[in-house]
């Protein structure tokens, strides 16, 4: 009988400790999953103020290149060419090619492709001009459109007009004329050096 009542005993004694060990993991497994959840919202906390600065430094920005434009003092730097509609992409590399606007002076210094018809030939504009006709700023919903005619020294009239986007920094610059097709560069706007 002693020997039956050790084995009970001894049984009840090891599922008490079984309850008690199940009991302490339970405990600390709820303890994990706490701080689980606490790296997790550490996690997207970091993530939400990383997203808010980089919504401030891109509003930043944005007003950085309105007051560019505003302020009639920046630059155009094509990255390339094309002749509309649907020529050739050229790419350009060559670091002088600018149109640079200086108040009411501006110089270009731009690749253009003339001819009425095939066969097309480059040429480089390289004029400063001390003065354009119908200099206008306007905003759009999508930034602004900057335009301006000049003769260029020349019989023809040229009208440049120059579509800026702040969001991104790019912009689009097509030259027209009545005797050449228009051609168009795409690239960025940085302020005067």
């Amino acid at each position: 009988m002693k020997r039956k009542l050790l084995i009970i005993f001894t049984l009840v004694l090891f599922g008490v400790m079984c309850a008690v060990a199940y009991t302490q993991s339970a405990k600390g497994s709820s303890g994990d999953s706490d701080t689980v959840d606490s790296r997790q919202m550490e996690r997207e906390e970091r993530h939400r103020e990383r997203e808010e600065r980089r919504a401030q430094r891109l509003a930043e920005y944005e007003r950085y290149i309105d007051s560019l434009v505003l302020s009639r003092q920046f630059q155009f730097i094509p990255q390339d060419i094309e002749q509309q509609p649907a020529g050739s992409v050229r790419q350009l590399n060559n670091p002088n090619f600018q149109l640079a606007v200086w108040g009411s002076e501006v110089d270009v210094c731009l690749p253009y492709i003339k001819g009425v018809t095939p066969p097309y030939y480059y040429v480089i504009l390289n004029y400063t001009l001390p003065s354009v006709s119908h200099y206008l700023t306007e905003q759009t919903h999508e930034g602004w459109v900057v335009s301006f005619d000049s003769s260029l020294y020349s019989v023809t009239d040229y009208h440049f007009s120059l579509n800026i986007y702040p969001s991104s920094g790019s912009a689009t610059l097509t030259i027209s004329t009545s005797w050449y097709p228009d051609v168009e560069y795409d690239g960025s706007i940085i302020s005067l050096n």
